[in-house]
């Protein structure tokens, strides 16, 4: 198994969960990390990241280009 890659990056956990759910729906498995980083942390906002498998990258591009956000 290959490891975890970041696919894009929201501002709002509820955000990255809804596109979780979508890449899913596609049957891309899909991790939302730092969902309690959308928060402001010393003025800069982190953002909450959605991870997929290295194995999944290419597919998850042509999907995320067609996700609207």
């Amino acid at each position: 198994m290959s490891g975890l890659v970041e696919a894009a990056r929201f501002n709002w956990a509820y955000q990255a969960e809804l596109a979780r759910t979508f890449l899913e729906s596609h049957g891309i498995s899909a991790i939302v990390f730092d969902a309690g980083s959308s928060l402001y942390c010393e003025g800069a906002l982190t953002g909450v990241r959605l991870m997929v498998f290295e194995e999944d990258v290419a597919a998850t591009g042509d999907l995320m280009r067609e996700y609207d956000r």
